[in-house]
């Protein structure tokens, strides 16, 4: 809208300054060139007398040439502060066109990477941030220059300023900026949010991006869009990571796979489905979690790209026994090479104890699927573990309520089961007896029936006779 009432301002100009400017800019640019900073002044106090003449008559064409000629004449000089200080008095001036100080703001834009120092482009941004702020027609080349700054910053060793610098821009209420540079400028602030160790605003941050907009049909055919969502999915299985939230990692390895460049490549789709099996195995068990790997293990691919891998996730679909001591024996080897279970990664360790803990829980659930009492000593046999941590986990289970179970110390015994009060077992009675009253009615429906059909059956013989 803004740049919009600037445009119904140049339909109202009421005088065109194109030809006197054409007369006057060469000879007021010889002037500034001749050597000698006063020079420069006097040939910016001439056009500044133009720009005056040009604004109040809302020539945007005119104006915009002198603001940039301004600025340039400046640049050329190496002039910067005189610049910095111009950029502000003409970007201040009454009436001033907002597309003439567009312009301008962009052409200085690209005098940055003709700084002499970087104190000297500190300045230029500094200024660049002053005269863009609060103005909307300028947002997307505030948040440009912004991102400059952070770079700096950052670059010299102040990641937590560079990261405050870029994250006070909101640039999802942009509207002028690109889908594209907004999802790319929100990554950015996630990255930077990771590095900084500040989780909870990064996953804040990764909320404003619509994953729905990676999933269109056209999205999918624009390679820049899906190296976007590449990027997205990374930032958020380190912030799963961070958590240990298994499943979500499992999820966005799972997204990753309906990228075009990963679908392609059969090592990068290796990879990736490695992953998903380590994760989801690794996530605790749930309604949600058992789907889920009941689903993986349906995937053709996997036996085709990760036989080892399927055949460990098959031990966790299937309700057999698995000992912990002939999981490691068999696995261990391969999954210590990855970096999920490597010592190379902090988490490698606590991953390979969460395997085991998994492991341990999928034995105590197949027990209690074909137990309903049994001694504890034949439990830790089965488990292969020690009685306190036979009753640890067995415990744990039972507080997560995904098994029943109570265990008789003194007796040595654990019941599976579900423990039910008087309500629950006179509900019972009441429904079995009104099974039974039932069946009883059906019983003597038929038998009446049958009667009928016998006293039917000797009349017809003897009217056949």
């Amino acid at each position: 809208m803004a740049e919009g009432g600037a445009e119904r301002e140049v339909l109202k100009a009421e005088k065109d300054y194109t030809e006197q400017l054409d007369k006057e800019l060469p000879e007021i640019i010889a002037l500034a060139k001749s050597g000698g900073g006063l020079n420069l002044q006097q040939a910016i106090e001439k056009l500044t007398v133009l720009e005056k003449q040009t604004r109040q008559a809302s020539d945007l064409p005119s104006t915009t040439r002198i603001l940039e000629t301004i600025v340039t004449l400046c640049k050329e000089a190496g002039d910067w502060n005189l610049m910095n200080e111009n950029i502000q008095i003409l970007s201040k001036k009454h009436g001033q066109l907002k597309i003439a100080i567009t312009k301008m703001v962009q052409l200085v834009m690209k005098f940055l990477s003709e700084t002499p120092s970087i104190e000297t482009k500190l300045s230029v941004i500094d200024t660049l941030r002053t005269v863009t702020e609060g103005k909307i027609f300028v947002e997307v080349e505030r948040a440009r220059v912004t991102r400059e700054l952070s770079a700096i910053k950052k670059a010299q060793g102040n990641l937590g300023e560079a990261k405050n610098v870029l994250c006070e821009l909101q640039v999802e209420t942009f509207g002028s900026m690109d889908r594209k540079e907004k999802t790319d400028f929100i990554l950015l602030q996630v990255g930077l949010c990771i590095e900084h160790g500040d989780y909870g605003q990064a996953l804040v941050l990764s909320r404003k991006i619509s994953t729905k907009w990676f999933n269109t049909e056209v999205s999918r055919k624009d390679e820049e869009i899906m190296n976007l969502k590449l990027r997205f999915y990374e930032q958020q299985i380190q912030l799963a990571k961070q958590e240990s939230n298994y499943l979500e990692v499992c999820k966005h390895y799972r997204a990753i796979l309906d990228t075009p460049s990963v679908a392609a490549d059969d090592e990068k789709l290796r990879v990736t489905y490695e992953r998903i099996v380590y994760y989801v195995i690794l996530a605790p068990y749930d309604n949600e979690q058992s789907d889920l790997l009941h689903r993986i293990h349906a995937d053709p691919n996997l036996l085709r790209l990760v036989p080892q891998q399927e055949t460990l996730l098959k031990l966790f679909t299937i309700i057999e026994l698995m000992p912990w001591s002939r999981v490691a024996q068999r696995f261990e080897s391969m999954l210590r090479a990855t970096e999920v279970f490597g010592v190379d990664d902090p988490q490698g360790p606590r991953r390979w104890e969460d395997l085991r803990k998994r492991v341990i829980e999928h034995n105590v659930r197949v027990v209690a699927k074909y137990y309903t009492r049994i001694r504890m000593d034949r439990l830790k046999t089965l488990l292969d573990l020690d009685e306190d941590e036979t009753e640890t986990y067995l415990s744990k289970l039972v507080c997560e309520k995904t098994v029943n179970a109570k265990i008789d110390r003194p007796a040595g015994i654990v019941t599976f089961g579900t423990a039910r009060d008087a309500d629950d077992v006179l509900n019972e009675w009441s429904g079995n007896m009104k099974s039974l009253l039932g069946l009883l009615e059906r019983i003597d429906h038929l038998i009446t029936k049958e009667e009928m059909m016998a006293n039917i059956a000797p009349k017809q013989k003897g009217k056949g006779k």
